[in-house]
């Protein structure tokens, strides 16, 4: 389990990263985006990695190492907005990376309990099967939105984001540090 918690720990700070780097870049447009267009986000991501792998070449000069982090940082987004609301007043660096390290840490602490439980079943796993989850995941998050974020015995929009940077993490775990 501590390997697991700094590979985690290591992909974190890549994405993290990465997200500051963009904010420093564009700032917090995305702000003004409601949590239905962030999930319409992640699953063009989610689809671009299932055709990659399906097809195995790309034309764009990108693999899925960087959709798998556009994943992560759009679920923290939608996190983010779920909590916020749209808007389009932006937020400031720190309290968004504040926000950020919150929903990551939220995640990390999901992770943990479910690893738990589940003894790292998810390293026996194959990267095209959190995929398929995260493909999962979306069906359902858009059902919920659809539903108005009402569920009957289901968890909400903010667990299956929750779920869906959890299987991306894995993924990048399995492509930085098992390829």
């Amino acid at each position: 389990m501590e390997k697991t918690n700094q590979q985690y720990d290591q992909v974190i700070s890549l994405c993290r990263n990465i997200f500051q780097k963009k904010m420093q870049d564009y700032g917090t447009a995305w702000r003004i985006l409601r949590p239905i267009s962030l999930t319409d986000q992640i699953y063009i991501k989610a689809q671009r990695i299932r055709s990659i792998e399906e097809k195995g070449i790309t034309k764009v000069d990108e693999g899925i190492r960087p959709e798998f982090i556009g994943i992560v940082n759009y679920a923290i987004m939608g996190l983010i907005q779920l909590e916020l609301g749209t808007s389009e007043n932006e937020l400031s660096e720190q309290e968004t990376l504040d926000l950020y390290d919150k929903y990551f840490d939220t995640a990390k602490k999901l992770m943990q309990a479910k690893n738990h439980d589940y003894g790292e079943a998810w390293r026996n796993m194959r990267i095209s099967s959190y995929t398929d989850l995260i493909l999962m995941k979306l069906k359902r998050t858009k059902q919920i939105e659809d539903n108005q974020g009402k569920t009957i015995i289901s968890e909400g929009i903010d667990a299956n984001y929750l779920d869906m940077i959890n299987y991306a993490v894995f993924a990048l775990i399995k492509i930085e540090f098992e390829a």
